[in-house]
């Protein structure tokens, strides 16, 4: 079984790198004035990839951080899956012709199911969708609003229509440092073809070990990696420890 892939968080809020506790805007702690400079740590701690997110563009529905996201990719050569604020096929292909590697639909997933279908066709291998859960159902525009859409049935929903891979964030964990939602992750990874990124909740190297004995238990590749943000920003898990247990 391959390693998972560590995807070091980068989220932006006005211009600088931040955490949030459960989504909430108003609950932003400042972690690097400067994302770019971010990015290069990160890259020289070992990850081979990036996780960037427009935070307030994924509330407002359109690219705000564009400056900051352009920085980042101007500094670094690892890939970048970007989202926040790409809501229809114009951005996301800007986005693409500018260096991102893979872009994140979120909102659109819900809310405009035709956008994701062409976005797959048009931009192969390329449309992650993220799949923000509360309590079980899709959670939408920055997390703000809460639709009845059960997360197991947008999984499946948008595996037939053509996307990359499943981004599944337990939104009550995020940024709590309270554990990872392995078994639900494990649940949703079981249930499609496509790979599964975990998000959300990470607080120590044990729950690191946890997810990588439930991918082991599935199909390969049915958990691709992880997101992590806080606990790497905080020094409660190390990069260097992260890869080691995702390996391991």
């Amino acid at each position: 079984m391959p390693p998972l892939t560590l995807y070091p968080a980068i989220d932006i809020k006005d211009g600088v790198c931040v955490r949030l506790r459960r989504g909430a805007m108003a609950e932003a702690t400042v972690y690097a004035e400067d994302p770019a400079a971010q990015a290069r740590a990160w890259v020289a701690a070992g990850c081979s990839w990036l996780h960037v997110v427009d935070l307030n563009g994924a509330i407002d529905g359109r690219v705000v951080n564009g400056d900051a996201v352009a920085a980042i990719l101007a500094s670094v050569s690892v890939p970048v899956q970007l989202g926040g604020g790409i809501r229809d096929h114009a951005t996301a292909e800007r986005w693409l012709a500018s260096g991102v590697r893979r872009v994140i639909l979120g909102s659109a997933a819900v809310k405009n199911p035709a956008l994701v279908r062409e976005a797959c066709r048009l931009f192969p291998g390329q449309i992650v969708i993220g799949i923000d859960a509360r309590d079980g159902l899709v959670a939408t525009e920055g997390w703000v609003e809460t639709s009845t859409v059960a997360a197991t049935d947008l999984a499946v929903r948008v595996e037939e229509a053509g996307a990359a891979a499943i981004i599944f964030t337990d939104i009550s964990r995020d940024g709590m440092l309270s554990g990872l939602a392995v078994e639900q992750t494990a649940e949703l990874a079981a249930l499609v073809s496509i790979p599964v990124i975990a998000s959300g909740g990470v607080g120590s190297a044990g729950d690191l070990t946890r997810l990588r004995a439930a991918a082991a238990r599935l199909r390969p590749g049915a958990i691709e990696g992880v997101i992590i943000g806080r606990a790497l920003y905080d020094g409660r898990v190390s990069i260097a420890e992260a890869r080691a247990r995702l390996a391991a």
